[in-house]
């Protein structure tokens, strides 16, 4: 989370040097963002890393040497990690899946308007998760047919109340926190109370690793 006043540190990370530029050049536009450093795979972004401190990484999927996946889980093994915010084509729906599960916070649509990969930066520097409900129900209806229940999983549920499965449940169908509250006929505030709590049980860290684990869990079938 970035300090009150202080710019927003940005890296991108992605293998095509017109697409990193691309970025580079719509964010250098924005007041309360710098960008700190550039890499062409996973392998480099770890090393720039080392070398300069981020608050977000804009993370491609598919890249030589070390691709964005395995990039985002570790480091998601340091003490601070930055928040990363995935982009992808959905050219391989099983990566995309998986990039859900590596724990990075943002996930958007690789040609998504530039505004929404800004505000997505913001949030994730924030300290908040972004995965549009639009994105979750995508995504899933492209990987539906892949996704099954890991073994282990189902047990972990046993910590969670009815009401805090029904939740997860209605999170992993792509559903907002407001649309989650009409469902259920409670407030807001509620739903929010409800998801952080369950997320602290089952150590997930954000919406995105709910929804995998949702599914991983057996709690949520896919949709013939």
């Amino acid at each position: 989370m970035t300090q009150t006043g202080s710019p927003i540190r940005v890296a991108v990370v992605d293998d095509q040097p017109l697409i990193r530029a691309g970025f580079s050049m719509v964010l250098a536009g924005q007041d309360d963002i710098e960008v700190v450093g550039e890499a062409e795979n996973g392998a480099r972004a770890l090393d720039l890393l080392r070398e300069v401190e981020a608050d977000v990484v804009i993370m491609d999927i598919r890249m030589p040497v070390m691709d964005g996946i395995q990039a985002t889980e570790q480091l998601m093994r340091l003490d601070d990690p930055p928040g990363v915010l995935v982009l992808t084509t959905f050219d391989n729906d099983e990566d995309a899946f998986a990039a859900l599960r590596s724990g990075a916070g943002g996930f958007l649509l690789k040609n998504a308007p530039a505004a929404d990969i800004v505000h997505a930066i913001r949030v994730l520097a924030a300290g908040e998760s972004v995965v549009a409900p639009r994105i979750t129900r995508l995504l899933l209806d492209r990987v539906s047919d892949r996704l099954a229940p890991a073994s282990g999983q189902a047990e972990r549920l046993d910590v969670l109340t009815g009401r805090e499965r029904d939740v997860l449940a209605l999170v992993a169908r792509g559903l907002s926190n407001t649309e989650i509250a009409a469902d259920l006929y409670v407030a807001q505030a509620t739903v929010k109370t409800h998801l952080g709590n369950l997320m602290a049980k089952l150590h997930l860290r954000d919406r995105a690793q709910a929804v995998a684990f949702a599914y991983e869990s057996g709690l949520v079938r896919p949709s013939p």
